[in-house]
């Protein structure tokens, strides 16, 4: 039986409904497995209607419902009657007492009933199950409306609720359902009336409605192709942003406008970033991946004059870019320094941003000691007094105008006015870079000079936080410590330097109150098991092994998943396994030759010696180390351990302690699960 229900709202904020577009199918199918009604059907949405269409069964399926009671010797009462606890259990399985009977489960004598709900006409089951879809629905933020206590993301205004040919009477949210839908703004306010699921699709693109998001989506990206073609110019196509302007409109219409070129004086990313996050348009660049004075706009609206549109456009884009071209020009007039930061609070406990800045310049040097031979080289000599001026500004840009206007942009602002008081590029580009990687997949510093920057900034915020007692839970991040600590390890994975997190958290912690450094130890490590598309055990052997260096912790992490990924490594696991479980707790001595008395200990050990072990290759290290399963195989099956002689046996265990000691220091091996 066909099914068609659209619920007509209030424009749809894009982004919190977008957050919420990949559950709203799963949620409907959920509501539909509850009353067991089969549907076959498809989710399509405008800014103004949410509409489930398909074929839906005409019957609910049949419910089997199991009941479960009292065991047999509470239900019954000494002399053998029903006890109170069965007569209950009768009244809630609406029986009498002849009808309760015991059950074998688990072992146990229970009362036991079972029943068969016949299923419910769809017709029936429709209003319920579009209310309580409907209530399921989480958009972050919702509204009342009118005199009502219901509270959705926008007010609901039109209810279509059809089966076969049907209108299913019900009333959702105070609206009674009709045959009836709101065409485009420009067609008019008044509904549109249709007689069948056939008639009213039809009705929608008569009325300037294209339902399907992706045939909106196609005829933007057919419009773009065109606008490109006639201008030579190229669209920065930014799919985050086409993903919000199909949420926002019905029948989309890609047109292009442009400004005057004065205000491309004004950076570039002041100018797109204007562009996207407050008119939603797409800036055009020219051959040289110039930004042009030309932009893009995708409008809703339905008009034979599209240059009324266009201007429209233009002097609201105006508008705004005269407001950034001033605070451009007041910025570029006033000091750039760090001064004004005494007057921002960073957070309670923490002092002022001043105060950071003047932490993270501890750290930098600190981490300058460590690295000076590679900054050096990089630099082409001394440059301890750049690194001091380039983390003092680094934070400068928030006392400025433009990045009081455009948030996102700090860091970015503050590279263009060290640019522009002529800075050392290396500090220029450390101001740009501060902040990097931003997000996951996000570019890292370039230099090691941008990145002893970025280091500092992360690792005050969380030596910080966790000093304060800030500590995530849960989901619950709200300083993004997860990010700034993914982001440490990223930074050092990308300069490929050795980068030990337990010497470098107790270098820079007295500049902190005290707290248990291993908690942000472990912490740091955590990040791993997100950032590695690897078996979990093999992160935490890893971790256990007590190395602290990141690079060694990634050689390890891949060099053992790479291993335990061979086919035949489960079936040969079980010899390492037992090693590890044998001399668990043991004392692990230097082995003395002269109480080797078996052949296969003579080997093992032999062959243990012989190895050539290069920690700096750890795949290689760590393949030498498996290849002595022969040999371990052989001493397990010759050697008996446990001798009454008290060094024999302590020399035996050391024999394969050894072996285990040197797996170590790359992973705890019997922490791995295959």
């Amino acid at each position: 039986m066909k099914m068609l229900i659209e619920i007509g709202v209030e424009e749809l904020p894009a982004i919190p409904f977008l957050k919420e577009l990949g559950n709203i199918e799963p949620k409907f199918r959920s509501v539909l497995d509850e009353y067991a009604l089969e549907c076959d059907f498809r989710l399509d949405y405008t800014p103004r209607r949410i509409v489930l269409s398909g074929d839906i069964a005409e019957f609910a399926g049949d419910k089997v419902v199991e009941s479960i009671g009292a065991p047999r010797h509470v239900a019954l009462n000494s002399d053998a009657a029903w006890s109170p606890a069965a007569l209950g259990f009768a009244k809630k399985c609406s029986i009498s007492v002849d009808e309760l009977k015991f059950e074998n489960i688990n072992g146990k004598e229970v009362l036991y009933h079972k029943s068969v709900i016949k299923g419910d006409s769809s017709k029936n089951l429709l209003p319920v199950i579009v209310e309580k879809f409907i209530s399921s629905l989480s958009f972050g933020k919702s509204m009342r409306w009118g005199g009502f206590s219901y509270e959705f993301i926008r007010p609901i205004r039109s209810v279509v609720a059809i089966l076969g040919s049907e209108l299913v009477d019900m009333e959702i949210y105070g609206v009674k359902s009709k045959m009836a839908f709101y065409p485009h703004r420009n067609y008019g306010y008044d509904m549109v009336e249709f007689g069948s699921i056939d008639e009213y699709f039809a009705a929608l693109e008569n009325n300037g409605i294209i339902l399907q998001a992706s045939k909106r989506r196609q005829k933007i990206l057919d419009e773009f192709k065109i606008i490109e073609q006639n201008s030579g110019l190229k669209i920065e196509l930014d799919e985050d942003l086409l993903d919000e302007v199909v949420a926002i409109t019905e029948m989309p219409t890609a047109l292009i406008g442009s400004f005057e070129k004065e205000f491309l004086e004004v950076p570039s990313e002041v100018i797109v970033t204007s562009m996207k996050e407050n008119q939603r348009y797409f800036p055009l660049r020219d051959k040289d991946n110039k930004l042009s004075n030309h932009f893009v706009v995708v409008s809703n609206a339905i008009s034979s004059d599209s240059q009324l549109i266009i201007k429209g456009n233009e002097k609201v884009l105006r508008a705004r870019l005269s407001d950034a071209k001033f605070f451009w020009e007041s910025d570029l007039a006033s000091e750039f320094s760090s001064a004004k930061l005494k007057n921002i609070t960073y957070l309670a406990g923490l002092g002022s941003m001043y105060d950071k800045e003047i932490r993270e310049r501890e750290i930098a040097r600190e981490l300058a000691k460590i690295y000076e031979k590679e900054l050096k080289y990089e630099f082409g000599g001394e440059f301890i007094d750049e690194l001091d001026r380039a983390v003092m500004l680094s934070k400068a840009d928030l006392t400025t105008a433009m990045v009081y206007e455009f948030t996102d942009l700090q860091g970015i602002m503050g590279s263009y006015y060290a640019k522009h008081r002529n800075e050392n590029h290396f500090i220029v580009e450390a101001i740009k870079e501060q902040y990097l990687p931003n997000k996951e997949g996000s570019e890292c510093p370039k230099s090691y000079f941008s990145s002893i920057v970025a280091l500092s900034a992360k690792l005050d915020t969380l030596m910080g936080l966790f000093s304060i007692n800030k500590i995530p839970t849960g989901n619950k991040d709200p300083y993004a410590l997860r990010r700034a600590a993914a982001g440490v390890i990223r930074i050092v994975l990308n300069l490929n330097i050795q980068f030990d997190i337990k010497n470098i958290l107790s270098l820079i912690a007295k500049n902190y109150a005290p707290f248990d450094l291993g908690l942000l130890e472990s912490f740091i490590y955590d990040r791993l098991y997100t950032m590695y598309n690897v078996n979990p055990s093999v992160i935490k052997a890893c971790l256990n092994s007590g190395v602290s260096d990141i690079k060694r912790l990634n050689s390890a992490i891949i060099a053992l998943d790479d291993i335990t990924k061979n086919s035949e490594f489960k079936e040969n696991f079980s010899t390492f396994k037992r090693l590890a479980n044998i001399i668990k707790d043991s004392q692990i001595v230097a082995v003395d030759e002269k109480l080797i008395e078996h052949d296969s200990e003579r080997v093992l050990h032999s062959a243990f010696s012989a190895l050539s072990l290069d920690i700096s290759d750890t795949k290689r290290y760590l393949e030498a180390l498996f290849n002595l399963k022969p040999a371990i195989d052989n001493y397990f099956d010759n050697v008996m351990i446990n001798s009454d002689d008290e060094k024999i046996k302590a020399n035996r265990i050391s024999i394969i302690g050894q072996i285990y000691q040197a797996f170590l220091k790359v992973a705890d091996i019997k922490e791995i699960t295959v």
